[in-house]
């Protein structure tokens, strides 16, 4: 079970985890060991509702196929338990950040009190710059 918040969990079978080949320099370990995890979170099968699937689908990330398959993948790290782990931590946060409900803003107004020491700080600064013309002797 893979817990993402107190509302949202998925089960082991919703994620295709597999280990492959990391790419890039490493010697030994890089050629010999497949460290790198490739995660699929298919989206459209998954047991998350209808509302937290289509924000899922609408987020502009490359990582989503046309199919709205999700892949991630993993390969900072030497061992492939801690590669497992950042791989469930950034599907951990992209479902997060995608399915985060943004309070709506409450246009407010500007106090009486704030209106009058705005204007006041105005006419002030009005009269220290015209204290700064030519003096006529």
């Amino acid at each position: 079970m893979i817990f993402i918040n107190n509302n949202i969990s998925l089960d082991d079978n919703e994620v295709d985890i597999s280990a492959i080949r990391a790419q890039g320099a490493g010697g030994q370990n890089v050629n010999k060991v497949s460290s790198a995890i490739h995660l699929r979170f298919d989206i459209n099968a998954s047991s998350l509702n209808d509302i937290n699937k289509q924000r899922l689908l609408n987020s502009k990330d490359n990582r989503i196929t046309k199919d709205g398959v999700l892949v991630i993948k993993a390969q900072q790290h030497r061992t492939q338990e801690r590669n497992r782990d950042d791989a469930i931590d950034r599907l951990r946060s992209f479902i997060i950040d995608a399915t985060y409900v943004h309070k709506t803003r409450k246009p407010t107004k500007p106090s009486r009190n704030a209106k009058r020491k705005r204007v006041d700080k105005k006419v002030q600064r009005g009269r220290t710059k015209a204290l700064r013309g030519k003096v006529d002797i």
